[in-house]
């Protein structure tokens, strides 16, 4: 008995004759009967009575029939079941992120997400790069978003989706603003406002600097791009910085953007657990990233790599 035998003698209950189940089957008549014939057989009671030409359900046809239901409704269910895991419906996706990056791209690329897939509950982290990394590698996140000022991430898979080259960020105004680019020999003597000590950003911008033999006046330090930027704008010095936070403060402060040389260069990255496999909804949550990556960064376009 196959499920060839089943679902003829189920279209034939349905339409009522042979021809009008061929018709629904995309088949021959012949092919149909044949098949119930077969049922028949197998069965070992006749499923159907004829009357002249009308095709009339025996009793026992009217009771496999019901038995025929219950079993479609079963493999309805499980259909419904693999639709809900196709889609991920009744998943959790735990992402981490750098506040500029969470409030930007990810929200962004959450929100065409949650549209698609509406049965998955996303929880957005945000911390500094050093907590990205703690919640991802130990397990709290499936996947982070971060800017990397280094080659490697101990501990940690890393998908690069964007590189580019840190900016210059000056007060409105400042003597340096006339040129179109900032060399590093530029900002010898300047006050600079920078990244605490120890951190990525710092290391990545002292070493650039002291190979330049350029020793800025650092004033001021912060672990947040934004802080960084807000300090700038009040005039309080000058700084080196990713782009992505650079151009984007630009749009309310008092900030003007210039590259700056030699290049410094930073990746937008995904980072993933190091042993854990990448889940297909993590994998097809990234491919979104790239996406919104790839239609709202336009405007970084100068300083990427």
């Amino acid at each position: 008995m196959s499920l060839k035998h089943i679902e003829a003698f189920r279209v034939v209950m349905q339409a009522g004759s042979m021809t009008e189940a061929a018709r629904r089957l995309h088949t021959s008549q012949p092919q149909v009967s044949r098949l119930v014939a077969q049922l028949e057989a197998i069965a070992g009671f006749a499923l159907f009575t004829r009357s002249g030409t009308r095709l009339l359900p025996s009793l026992d046809g009217k009771r496999f029939f019901q038995d025929v239901e219950k079993a479609f409704a079963g493999l309805q269910g499980l259909e419904a079941a693999a639709a809900n895991i196709r889609t991920f419906g009744g998943d959790r996706l735990a992402v981490a992120a750098m506040p500029r990056i969470a409030g930007g791209v990810l929200s962004k690329a959450v929100a065409q997400f949650t549209r698609d897939h509406p049965g998955t509950l996303v929880t957005i982290h945000s911390g500094a790069a050093a907590t990205v990394n703690t919640w991802v590698s130990g397990g709290l996140c499936e996947l982070g978003l971060a800017v990397l000022y280094g080659d490697d991430v101990p501990g940690m898979r890393v998908e690069t989706l964007l590189r580019m080259d840190c900016a210059c960020v000056l007060p409105r105004g400042h003597q340096l603003a006339p040129q179109r680019q900032v060399q590093a020999s530029d900002l010898d003597g300047e006050p600079f406002v920078s990244f605490p000590l120890g951190s990525g950003p710092r290391e990545r911008i002292d070493q650039v600097l002291a190979a330049a033999g350029v020793r800025p006046r650092t004033v001021l330090e912060s672990d947040l791009g934004a802080s960084v930027c807000s300090l700038v704008a009040l005039g309080l010095g000058v700084s080196v910085i990713n782009p992505l936070a650079a151009l984007d403060e630009q749009r309310n402060l008092a900030l003007e953007v210039r590259p700056f040389r030699p290049a410094i260069t930073v990746r937008l990255a995904i980072l993933l657990p190091p042993d854990a496999p990448h889940s297909r909804l993590a994998a097809v949550f990234s491919d979104r990233v790239r996406r919104v990556i790839d239609a709202e960064l336009a405007h970084i376009q100068p300083y990427r790599r």
